[in-house]
């Protein structure tokens, strides 16, 4: 399992991945978009920042969030579902990106994540 923090600045939600920069990606694919900025302000409640657990399998107080369709290989990433956040349900689509891709290798069917303290 790793962790991943995610940071609100004016422009909006970016991942801290320095791998992906140093591997000659730009700040902009870092961008969380398409809903998953607005699953970010569900987590960070008014926080601007918030660090996730983030694994393909479960584990212990971990939400799913599902593959619901795969982009076009030009577009990259696919759209994915949060159905429950902290025991409510939120139903919430968001587009991931090819990001995801760089992190886990492939566009994985489901990804478990926690807000870690």
């Amino acid at each position: 399992m790793k962790n991943y923090r995610f940071i609100k600045e004016p422009a909006g939600w970016f991942i801290d991945l320095p791998e992906f920069l140093e591997q000659g990606g730009s700040k902009g694919d870092l961008e969380m978009v398409e809903g998953a900025d607005t699953m970010l302000d569900i987590i960070a409640q008014g926080n601007s920042a918030v660090t996730l657990a983030i694994e393909e399998t479960d584990f212990e107080g971990a939400e799913l969030v599902q593959l619901t369709e795969k982009c076009d290989p030009y577009v990259g990433g696919g759209y994915y579902v949060l159905r429950n956040w902290n025991g409510k349900e939120v139903n919430h689509t968001m587009w991931l990106c090819a990001v995801t891709e760089f992190v886990f290798g492939y566009l994985p069917e489901k990804i478990f994540i926690k807000q870690v303290s």
